[in-house]
């Protein structure tokens, strides 16, 4: 098999949305994914720790990218600014993904067991932008609070983009929320 060829990890994801498309997440093996990526079991399991996973594989790489856009806020910015800045840096990086986007989250909506996983996915995203919230001085309940608004801001916002015709990108519909989310809290 084709181990040692490169871009193992994009074949497999690849191999694994169509075979997800094409026979639906439960009955797709981690076999036929490796076997359509040309690879062995042993270098999907390299990857990956299970046929799920290459779903939320992305996750360690939003995180790091929300937390780390969290910095191109003033340090002296309210919370839920410090908090839009990160989602800008993170509403970025879905240009040029929505193809993507639409398949995997027609995949997850699809089975329980993959929303289950994408609802720990928002927790822990939560979790990681209130710890750093806190790191920049942040009190409590402020910190989870603004982490959590700005979690359900993204989870809004990403369902509105997908749900979309594709004229509009993820920063807009990300500032859009962030808007309505004040508006709410101001009584407007």
């Amino acid at each position: 098999m084709g181990r040692w060829e490169p871009n193992a990890r994009g074949r497999l994801e690849q191999a694994a949305m169509e075979l997800y498309g094409e026979r639906g997440y439960e009955q797709t093996t981690v076999t036929e994914i490796a076997k359509r990526a040309g690879l062995s079991e042993r270098t999907f399991f390299r990857h990956y720790a299970d046929k799920r996973e290459v779903l939320f594989g992305g996750s360690a790489a939003l995180q790091d990218l929300l937390v780390a856009g969290l910095g191109d806020a003033p340090a002296s910015a309210p919370a839920i600014d410090v908090v839009a800045a990160a989602l800008d840096a993170v509403a970025a990086s879905f240009d040029g993904r929505r193809e993507f986007a639409l398949r995997r989250q027609g995949i997850i909506s699809a089975n329980a067991e993959l929303r289950e996983r994408e609802l720990i996915k928002l927790a822990s995203l939560s979790a990681a932008l209130a710890g750093a919230l806190r790191a920049r001085g942040v009190a409590e309940p402020a910190a989870s609070l603004a982490a959590e608004a700005g979690i359900a801001v993204f989870k809004v916002a990403f369902e509105r983009w997908t749900d979309g015709d594709g004229t509009r990108s993820m920063d807009h519909f990300t500032h859009e929320a962030l808007e309505a989310l004040r508006a709410v809290t101001a009584g407007a």
